[in-house]
């Protein structure tokens, strides 16, 4: 088995080589660290690589698979967002006010995964603080997208989709504000799910708490179920978390038969590549193929986007209410114009977006009881890459947009707290990936995760890769 072959493994198949002796944990270590060197200067995926940790982390792993005490994780390489803490390994968010920043404690994502057995190969690239859908900072710079360089990876995980579809470990973990899992996984061509409010403990709590996750990214859907059977759960330090009793690997299986899917090309008001639109709409109608009903339908609700930019712009401007101006050289110019926005803003407004949230989250979850919709299926995104460290696309269709406003497909499922999980759906004639997004139910993670297993089967994606990478 080759480089390139050991990179592309999943982190099941992974487990497997480990259980028969065919592959270790050190081996597979060092092929993926080596090939991180190799393409990281020119994807600008990772921010910090943890060689030696990661090597350590492989040592016991290859020890726990001898002792047979292996977690579910064992040797497995997982890469953490630059966003969340990790205990003695530098934490930059993105930002030159972070980047020397060295937390003290793991957040409990970190602690979970760890405590698995999985391998920590580093720090994945961010916007700063997580602002935007694209990963450039004035750290290290923006992210490139694998599929074509000069292209954005998206954000604010785009380092982290960057790293899976380079081949660069098969486990990833995200955050999600508007889109932040979703976005760079639909842009690069692999698979992310933003799994209901509160089902993963997101500690410390993001500036924008009201519609923050945090979940698993990866080239295969059941490499993110099983991540997610080890880092969901209710969790002391987050008041919003809740026990988990569902096995999401084991509901991977089971199929779409059956299931009453809705199909929006639009959900009423978001403009979109007609391209695009083509391509996610031949994918929604493939689950027709697997036994599911899906049928075209009208959103009858309006674009949440003004409340979803109130408590971006408050969020951003609580930051810096004590420093802005000392600060404010340092960071990032497009986020100012967001902070200034947020200044001006009332305790008031807050109040208002915080209802408008909730009814939002009623309106939606009556739209699911009453036509007893068990999905709802979307373009993930309205187009595809535009430029690596753009701040957004000028304009999506004709249709001017700004920072966040261009993810209209996202963010609504961000203020409902709904689990809603990107698939490849396919590539557009420029040579870049489109995704479909699937949307549960409240808390009816195992549903998309089925869905989405389902798919993958009957049209699978993984085996695609981009291509020049192991060419050099």
């Amino acid at each position: 088995m080759n480089e390139r072959d050991i990179a592309y493994l999943s982190a099941l198949e992974l487990r497997d080589h480990y259980r028969s002796g065919d592959l270790s944990p050190v081996e597979v270590t060092g092929v993926i660290l080596e090939r991180i060197g190799r393409l990281n200067p020119t994807l600008n995926a990772y921010v910090t690589v943890t060689v030696e940790r990661a090597l350590e982390d492989a040592r016991v792993a290859e020890r726990a698979y001898r002792e047979r005490t292996a977690g579910p994780l064992a040797g497995v390489p997982i890469s953490i967002k630059d966003i969340t803490p990790t205990r003695g390994i530098r934490t930059t968010m993105g930002s030159r006010l972070m980047q020397e920043w060295i937390p003290d404690e793991d957040a409990p994502f970190v602690e979970k995964v760890s405590a698995a057995g999985a391998v920590l190969l580093g720090k994945t690239n961010t916007p700063e603080l997580g602002w935007k859908g694209d990963s450039g900072n004035r750290v290290i710079g923006p992210t490139h997208n694998p599929w074509k360089h000069g292209r954005t990876a998206g954000g604010s995980s785009g380092g982290a989709s960057s790293a899976l579809a380079a081949g660069l470990g098969p486990l990833a973990s995200g955050t999600d504000g508007a889109g932040s899992i979703r976005i760079p996984a639909a842009f690069c061509g692999v698979f992310g799910l933003k799994p209901s409010f509160g089902l993963v403990p997101y500690y410390p709590p993001s500036s924008v708490e009201a519609l923050a996750h945090i979940g698993p990214m990866s080239r295969t859907v059941r490499d993110s179920a099983l991540l997610l059977d080890v880092v969901s759960g209710d969790d002391p330090r987050d008041r919003a978390t809740w026990p988990n009793r569902d096995g999401f690997l084991l509901n991977c299986e089971g199929g779409v038969q059956g299931m009453r899917v809705a199909w929006s090309p639009d959900l009423g008001y978001a403009a979109i590549d007609p391209e695009v639109r083509a391509i996610a709409e031949a994918a929604a109608q493939r689950l027709t193929d697997l036994g599911a009903h899906v049928e075209e339908v009208s959103i009858p609700f309006p674009d949440p986007w003004n409340t979803v930019d109130t408590l971006w712009a408050s969020a951003q401007a609580g930051r810096h209410v004590h420093d802005f101006d000392a600060v404010r050289d340092d960071i990032d110019p497009g986020r100012i114009p967001l902070i200034e926005r947020g200044r001006t803003l009332t305790a008031v407004d807050l109040n208002l977006a915080y209802a408008q949230r909730t009814t939002v989250y009623n309106a939606w979850r009556e739209w699911f009881e009453q036509g007893q919709w068990d999905l709802l299926l979307t373009p993930t995104l309205p187009i595809t890459a535009f430029p690596a460290g753009d701040n957004a696309p000028a304009e999506i269709n004709g249709v001017p947009v700004e920072y966040l406003s261009w993810t209209a497909f996202t963010y609504p499922f961000n203020l409902t707290g709904n689990p809603a999980a990107t698939v490849p759906a396919g590539f557009a004639s420029d040579g870049l990936p489109v995704g479909l997004q699937m949307v549960g139910r409240w808390r009816a993670d195992a549903t998309v995760l089925r869905a989405a297993a389902a798919y993958e089967d009957a049209f699978p994606w993984a085996q695609h890769t981009p291509p020049g990478l192991d060419l050099e």
